[in-house]
C-alpha cells in the first residue's frame, strides 16, 4: 500500500539517507527511532508535506512525487493524518475542526444535515459525546480530548490509510494507553492500513504487525515485534532497554 523508494532528505545536514520500506495493505506498522532521526519527516513525505531530495513514495501504486499532479489529490483522499499534538485550529470549534478533514469540494456538495451527521459519527467513533463538545473551542478541551478530536478529523473522510504522527506525545501513561487502544480498535474496525510513528516502544510493539527502526538516517531494523525484541543488534538492544526503563519510570510516577 505504501512504498518508500530510496528516500533522501537533508536540512543542512542529512536526515534520511536511502530509506527503502514497504507497508502492506491492511497492516499495522510502527516506526521507531530516537528523537531527530527522521521518523516524522519520512511520514510527511507520504503526503508531500515534505518533498524528498532524492527518491519517491508510492501509495497504492501511484507516485507521490514523480507522477502527475492529479496523483497527489487522489492520494490525499485515501489518507487520514493524525498530527502530533492534534494540531487543531484554535479559532474553530470542534464541529469546524472535524469537518476540515473533508475535501472542500465534497463539503460544497453536501447538505448541512449530511455534514453534521458525518461529524457526529466521527466523534462517536472516537468515544466523544458530540452534544457536549461540538461547540467547544480547543482551549476548552483536555489533552486527551484534543487527541480524539484530531483523530475524528482524520477519519471523517473514510480513508484507506491512517498516518499517526506521535499520537501519544504529551499524554500521561493512562491517557496514552487509552489512545493506543483506540488506535488498535480503529485500525481493525475501519479496515485501514496504519503507519504509526511513535516513541512509545512498548505500545507500538503491542499494537503492530511489523515494526521498523530508523537510526542515523538509515533503516536499522525491519521485522516482527518479537524479532525486534530478540534482535542481536546492539543499537536495537540499547534502544529497547532504554524505552523499557523510561516506561517503568512513567508507571512508577503514576
Amino acid at each position: 500500500m505504501i512504498c518508500y523508494r530510496n528516500i533522501h532528505k537533508a536540512f543542512d545536514i542529512p536526515v534520511l539517507t536511502g530509506i527503502d520500506l514497504e507497508v502492506e495493505t491492511g497492516e499495522m506498522f510502527a516506526l521507531f527511532g530516537p528523537s531527530g532521526t527522521g521518523k516524522s519527516v519520512l511520514l510527511k513525505t507520504t503526503l508531500a508535506l515534505i518533498v524528498p531530495d532524492v527518491g519517491d513514495v508510492e501509495v497504492d501504486g501511484l507516485s507521490v512525487h514523480r507522477g502527475p499532479a492529479s496523483n497527489l489529490e487522489t492520494i490525499r483522499r485515501k489518507i487520514g493524518y493524525v498530527f502530533q499534538h492534534a494540531a487543531l485550529f484554535d479559532s474553530l470549534n470542534v464541529y469546524e475542526n472535524v469537518s476540515m478533514g473533508l475535501p472542500e469540494d465534497e463539503i460544497a456538495r453536501m447538505k448541512t444535515a449530511d455534514l453534521s451527521r458525518r461529524v457526529w459519527e466521527a466523534l462517536e467513533i472516537v468515544n466523544l459525546e458530540p452534544r457536549e463538545i461540538l461547540s467547544k473551542l480547543p482551549s476548552e478541551l483536555s489533552g486527551g480530548m484534543k487527541k480524539r478530536v484530531g483523530i475524528a478529523r482524520a477519519i471523517i473522510g473514510r480513508p484507506e490509510i491512517l498516518l499517526w504522527d506521535e499520537p501519544t506525545t504529551g499524554l500521561d501513561p493512562i491517557n496514552s494507553a487509552a489512545v493506543e487502544r483506540l488506535i488498535q480498535r480503529l485500525s481493525k474496525e475501519l479496515e485501514v492500513t496504519s503507519l504509526l510513528v511513535t516513541h512509545d516502544v512498548e505500545g507500538g510493539l503491542h499494537l503492530c504487525d511489523r515494526v521498523a527502526m530508523l537510526h542515523g538516517g538509515t533503516l536499522r531494523f525491519c521485522g516482527t515485534p518479537q524479532e525486534f525484541k530478540d534482535s542481536p543488534d546492539l543499537v536495537v538492544q540499547a534502544f529497547v532497554d532504554r524505552a523499557a526503563a523510561i516506561a517503568a519510570l512513567d508507571m512508577a510516577v503514576v
